[in-house]
């Protein structure tokens, strides 16, 4: 599959793993976790950007939680469409972007966020995109990154979901702390692998 099937396939996803699909469920542990590593390090002024929010209910959380300053990125158009249904308040305050990360980043400055944060998503991203899509995530996270991911070794590692859609796993403490960011903490949290960093000095 290439690139660009590979966007398609997200983009056009409903059904199971859609936007609607996860909004069923509402915030979760995972929501908890991200609003407690960003709350003792940022603070809930903080700006803060979650990678392919898809129906905005981690970002919910954090509203609830106290931050203000909340944005998100999600390559399927429909996301935002359940978000302002599920989360009016969020929609309203929030600032939200349709598109594919490697597409949307690139028009924000550096340093932009003081948080960004992603959800099982960065391990969608194809390998055709992988080096620009996490040089950009790298570049406009301000000072804290956070990566609730599938984990691979230094080899990486592929997961077909279904319809044969591939999962990528990394290591994702070696992909960021390659861009600049020193690994503070780690911690397994059911499947995933939660990855705190802070730009390196």
């Amino acid at each position: 599959m290439n690139a660009d099937d590979l966007r398609d396939a997200w983009a056009d996803r409903t059904g199971e793993f859609s936007p609607r699909y996860y909004a069923h469920y509402g915030p979760n542990e995972v929501s908890e976790v991200v609003a407690d590593r960003l709350g003792g390090a940022v603070g809930r002024d903080a700006r803060v950007l979650e990678l392919g929010c898809g129906s905005g209910r981690h970002l919910a959380h954090l509203q609830e939680e106290g931050f203000a300053d909340l944005a998100g990125v999600d390559i399927n158009p429909d996301s935002f469409d359940v978000l302002r249904e599920e989360y009016p308040d969020l929609a309203d305050d929030g600032s939200f972007h349709a598109g594919a990360i490697a597409d949307v980043l690139p028009s924000v400055g550096d340093g932009a966020f003081d948080a960004v944060y992603s959800v099982e998503t960065l391990q969608h991203v194809h390998p055709e995109e992988m080096s620009a899509t996490f040089d950009e995530v790298a570049r406009v996270a301000g000072d804290l990154l956070v990566t609730v991911e599938l984990e691979g070794d230094a080899n990486g590692g592929i997961v077909e979901v279904d319809d044969g859609l591939p999962l990528y796993r990394h290591d994702w403490g070696s992909v960021f702390e390659s861009r600049g960011f020193d690994q503070v903490a780690v911690e397994t949290l059911g499947y995933d692998t939660v990855r705190v960093f802070r730009r390196a000095d």
